[in-house]
């Protein structure tokens, strides 16, 4: 390196970023910031009401064993609704479980799923399907995952209860359903899963009708 830029790169450090510069670096940010919101996120929200939207948010390593946990010994079909990148789906199928299948909006998100497990090995044993999830035909699903917004999964409740067979399992990460009393749960804070089993789910809400019933 020469004197000129020796000495142009001392002057460099020794300057302080102004507030033209502070404002480019957020302008900048903020275009970044953009570019993979309407790039990436966005293209799964275009036709989904507001109160519906459920933002991406990868589910950790903790939260996936806590959901594998509670489904042990568990096997048959799997699905997954809002499958984000497909890790609980491609776990899933590692464990034995067949068909495991995510269903997701965003297209970008489900070529992510794919790409993962393509890496894994595992790209002809999962299926992601890009399918709104109320849209989702769930009468031959043994096991269901989400990992869905609380105001989702107040609506969801009536969907699983109406469709889902009697032998059939539910796992929520991150939130429990509201108005739903688990059969067990595993972890703690944000990793915490629940679990919920449709047939005591359907005998607690027949008692519960039968004593409203005599009340009145």
């Amino acid at each position: 390196m020469d004197q000129d830029d020796s000495e142009g790169e001392a002057i460099l450090k020794n300057q302080s970023v102004g507030g033209w510069g502070l404002l480019q670096i957020a302008g900048c940010t903020g275009l970044t910031a953009y570019v993979v919101w309407a790039g990436i996120l966005m293209p799964g929200f275009r036709r989904v009401p507001l109160r519906l939207q459920v933002p991406y948010i990868p589910a950790s390593r903790k939260q996936v064993q806590n959901v594998m946990t509670l489904l042990e010994g568990r096997s048959g079909k799997m699905v997954d609704l809002g499958s984000g990148d497909g890790r609980i789906v491609l776990e899933a199928s590692k464990r034995g479980f067949h068909p495991a299948v995510g269903y997701e909006l965003n297209p970008w998100l489900i070529r992510l799923s794919q790409f993962h497990a393509w890496r894994a090995g595992y790209l002809d044993k999962v299926s992601y399907m890009k399918q709104d999830l109320w849209q989702v035909d769930l009468s031959h699903c043994s096991n269901v995952t989400v990992f869905l917004a609380p105001s989702v999964l107040s609506l969801l409740e009536a969907k699983l209860l109406s469709e889902l067979p009697e032998d059939a399992w539910i796992v929520a990460g991150r939130f429990p359903f509201p108005s739903w009393k688990p059969c067990c749960t595993v972890g703690e804070g944000v990793d915490r899963a629940w679990l919920y089993s449709a047939k005591r789910l359907r005998q607690e809400n027949k008692s519960q009708i039968a004593q409203e019933g005599t009340a009145v």
